[in-house]
């Protein structure tokens, strides 16, 4: 039985690597954070998607309700629709801060590609603790909804593997919580790795760090899309 409960734990931070979370993850840590709100931002994401997963089983396992196919895919559809408003989110971000490139060439013949955002810089120059103080206060809501959809959206697949691995209901909730808090573990670390790259460019190389956001952006609107395409057959 302990075995299965520490399977139930890895499988849960293997979980948070899934290309669909990394992807909406990156998009809720692409802001310049600090480290501590950057952990917790993949924290909460977990504890949400631990939240609904865990309520989906109850569910399934002291009212028998099974969950459709059709359904199941509905909710995947549901993900990707979600990763793609991230997506564009991240990208219309950039795009308020009017950041824009240009190069500039040394006496030598050197070249620098540069980027400005204006708008960010403007607000600094008026308080330059405008911008930490507006993310170090407030509960970070949409980490949390955003790992509800996520935990909702892959409770079916992991509701029959649990029924089909335990004895009793009782360890198969002790398993499906202990499944949340390995995805809650591996997503908070996967957070602040995906934010070291992006504070570490956004310190010396502005143009990298803008690079990176719309790489981030255009990403998760890609796997997005593709999630929503290989869902719609599913769900007509």
């Amino acid at each position: 039985m302990t075995a299965i409960l520490v399977l139930g734990f890895l499988l849960g931070m293997r979980h948070a690597l899934e290309s669909d979370h990394v992807a909406a993850v990156a998009t809720l840590v692409a802001q310049r954070l600090t480290f501590g709100r950057t952990l917790m931002q993949g924290a909460i994401w977990g504890v949400g998607h631990a939240l609904t997963l865990f309520l989906a089983f109850s569910l399934v396992l002291f009212l028998e309700v099974m969950v459709p196919e059709r359904f199941a895919a509905a909710l995947e559809a549901l993900v990707g629709l979600m990763l793609v408003a991230l997506g564009v989110d991240v990208l219309v971000r950039l795009w308020r801060e009017r950041v824009h490139f240009h190069v500039h060439r040394h006496h030598d013949g050197t070249l620098h590609l540069h980027a400005h955002a204006h708008e960010a810089e403007s607000r600094e120059e008026h308080d330059p603790r405008h911008h930490e103080h507006e993310h170090l206060h407030g509960f970070p809501l949409r980490a949390l909804l955003v790992g509800m959809v996520h935990g909702l959206a892959g409770s079916a697949a992991l509701i029959l593997l649990t029924l089909n691995s335990t004895m009793s209901p009782a360890l198969g909730l002790v398993y499906v919580a202990l499944f949340g808090a390995g995805a809650t573990a591996g997503m908070a670390f996967l957070s602040a790795a995906i934010a070291v790259p992006l504070r570490w460019s956004a310190r010396s190389m502005t143009w990298l760090n803008r690079g990176l956001q719309a790489t981030v952006g255009c990403a998760t609107i890609a796997i997005g899309a593709m999630l929503v395409l290989e869902r719609a057959g599913a769900v007509t």
